[in-house]
């Protein structure tokens, strides 16, 4: 039976990423060797790290000032790392979700922590759009799509601070311009490459403007000083990633991603609204195309249980909602096919007429 893949990350990955990953695995570029055991520090796998990085600056329209760095650590590292470099005294923060949360936390470690605005008292339901950021913050930091609730800021915020963005599940789900940011960092293990695998995009003259002493592997410019090479790298991920990069590359790019991710979350809303069994948890205005909850409606809830079942035993993998949600998650990243949503609709139509 075909699986589809909707988990919330680790996620799908292209079919063929995996195939070529699983061949390097064996044999990496006709060495004998496999990606596993190559040196971080080989011509060939030097090779890897140009056109991930090169590819990463041409998709998303990098300007010049700007390095990509790949790191390990996971975005939870990297809300230590951004006040680590940015936070001189003072930084704004929009709470749109636990993850909003925990960057917000790490963050009152190194100066004050102005919370402009969040929708926690409404479950994060929806993006707060009324606020007024501090004009001598350090900077703004936001989270682009929130995972959990279902919820995601499509367009770039016009900000009067410099802007830091933790985007890592909506990354190359659509264009961005980079130049309204300062840091852009994310996990890639939801829309880019393997577990175990950090991006970070930043400005280069904004760093080294804190007084305080900064370790050494928390420093962004010990990484753009040594090429992501300070030490050893994620080195399959990596290798992952470019695949990836070009994959979105060969299908038109970002643009094309943004087109089949509408396509696919209007699919999938569509139906959540049409079916009495069901309803969408965030707001219209603000939901998410990457990941898109919902639950069961009122008089349907001691269903929720069986329709889990239901759609297992058809194939899909990962869409029970997150305990704070409850329901169901459908991740709809890059990587998934408008045939796997279309099989959950037939699930979801299956279901409806069953009961």
């Amino acid at each position: 039976m075909k699986k589809h893949n909707f988990s919330a990350g680790p996620s799908i990955l292209p079919r063929e990423v995996i195939e070529e990953t699983a061949k390097a695995v064996l044999d990496f570029n006709g060495l004998g060797l496999s990606i596993l055991e190559i040196s971080h520090r080989s011509k060939d796998f030097q090779a890897v790290v140009d056109e991930a990085e090169a590819l990463f600056k041409e998709l998303l329209n990098i300007p010049e000032g700007y390095s990509v760095l790949f790191l390990g650590g996971g975005a939870s590292l990297e809300f230590c790392m951004v006040p680590y470099n940015f936070l001189e005294k003072k930084a704004a923060y929009l709470n749109t979700g636990v993850w909003a949360k925990k960057a917000m936390k790490e963050a009152k470690g190194f100066g004050e922590v102005v919370e402009v605005a969040s929708s926690a008292d409404a479950n994060y339901t929806f993006i707060p759009k009324d606020y007024t950021i501090p004009t001598d913050a350090d900077y703004f930091h936001i989270t682009t799509n929130n995972t959990i609730y279902g919820t995601e800021l499509k367009e770039d915020l016009n900000s009067p601070v410099p802007l830091v963005a933790d985007m890592s599940s909506d990354i190359f789900s659509r264009p961005i311009d980079v130049s309204k940011y300062m840091c852009i960092y994310g996990g890639a293990q939801k829309n880019l490459a393997p577990a175990g695998l950090t991006f970070v995009i930043v400005k280069n003259d904004a760093l080294g403007k804190v007084s305080r002493y900064i370790p050494t592997m928390l420093n962004y410019q010990t990484h753009i000083d040594n090429g992501s090479m300070f030490n050893t790298p994620p080195v399959l991920p990596i290798y992952s990633a470019m695949l990836t990069l070009r994959w979105i590359k060969s299908l038109g790019g970002v643009k094309a991603m943004e087109e089949r991710a509408i396509e696919k979350a209007d699919m999938l809303y569509k139906e959540i609204d049409r079916n009495k069994m069901f309803v969408g948890t965030a707001a219209e205005e603000d939901r998410s195309r990457m990941n898109i909850c919902f639950v069961m409606a009122p008089e349907y809830k001691e269903l929720e249980a069986d329709f889990l079942k239901f759609a297992v035993e058809r194939g899909m993998v990962g869409i029970k909602g997150h305990r704070s949600v409850g329901g169901f998650r459908a991740s709809t990243y890059n990587a998934i096919s408008k045939e796997s949503v279309q099989a959950l609709i037939d699930c979801m139509q299956e279901f409806e007429k069953k009961y």
